[in-house]
């Protein structure tokens, strides 16, 4: 992510001075989005720009930002920009303690590495929080990325966060796993066949919400369901956990937005309760 919004930066006008980078990997992608650029441990970073941005893992991000406070890294005035979706602004209160100026701008994108993900900024939303007094400067960085500001509360963050891994990190694993499973029924290219389904099935949930619902789930088919369970426990075993807790995810919005007609529901809840059965086994 370093890399690619520098890159934006750059385009807008800035100047990126230094940027740190650590495995082969992230020198790789530093030297391809910024070629011009020193590769400098994370203090010269500091001690060179006005503008900092740090982009590591959330987990790593506390323990960043106290060490380079405690290693005098930190300048007054100086703006430092932490793009982790689970943190707000206070994160950085040591760095603020000690004169940096505190934003949270966490873009809503998925990154590749690759100067795609600079393309991919436009119109991209930044979930940001920030103090009042820098919301304008907030708002600029944003808007000069080419990304559109939402504003986040600091207590809001870890929920703002987490629906955004529901949506996009486990859509990776169900569409990966699918492919898998088609693959095993014979379908040479999954991809091709995947693509426009859910290309509309996106399309409509984003346009209508839990209206648009569809499939045996939704219309109650508990056989067709229990089918489908069979099936992967004899070709996927490893997929029947996701399949039934998605299952009972989808029944339960169907039910409550007046899709799964209620005299449906029992059988289709019970073949999902049967589901989490061992083989041969019975239910107690």
């Amino acid at each position: 992510m370093g890399p690619a919004l520098a890159a934006s930066l750059q385009l807008a006008g800035h100047r990126p001075v230094a940027v740190s980078a650590v495995s082969d990997a992230s020198v790789r992608r530093a030297s391809v989005l910024l070629p011009d650029v020193p590769i400098v441990p994370p203090e010269d970073v500091l001690a060179r720009a006005e503008l900092v941005l740090l982009t590591v893992p959330d987990d790593a991000l506390p323990a960043l930002v106290e060490g380079l406070v405690d290693r005098g890294a930190v300048r007054p005035g100086q703006l430092l920009v932490h793009t982790s979706g689970r943190y707000g602004v206070q994160v950085l209160a040591p760095a603020t303690r000690a004169g940096a100026l505190p934003l949270a701008l966490h873009p809503a994108m998925t990154f590749t590495g690759t100067s795609v993900d600079v393309q991919r900024l436009a119109g991209c939303s930044f979930g940001v929080t920030a103090p009042g007094e820098l919301r304008l400067a907030a708002e600029a960085l944003v808007i000069e990325m080419g990304g559109e500001p939402e504003w986040i509360a600091e207590q809001s963050r870890p929920l703002y966060h987490a629906a955004l891994a529901l949506g996009a990190n486990h859509l990776v694993t169900l569409v990966a796993q699918s492919m898998e499973l088609l693959r095993t029924a014979g379908v040479s290219a999954p991809d091709r066949m995947l693509g426009p389904l859910l290309g509309a099935a996106l399309d409509n949930a984003l346009r209508s919400g839990d209206a648009a619902l569809t499939g045996p789930v939704a219309r109650g088919d508990a056989g067709t369901v229990a089918v489908h369970v069979a099936e992967l426990r004899k070709h996927a075993p490893g997929a029947v956990a996701g399949y039934l807790a998605m299952a009972r995810t989808t029944a339960d919005r169907a039910l409550a937005h007046g899709l799964l007609k209620p005299e449906l529901a029992e059988d289709l809840l019970g073949v999902l309760a049967d589901g989490d059965q061992p083989l041969g086994g019975d239910r107690p």
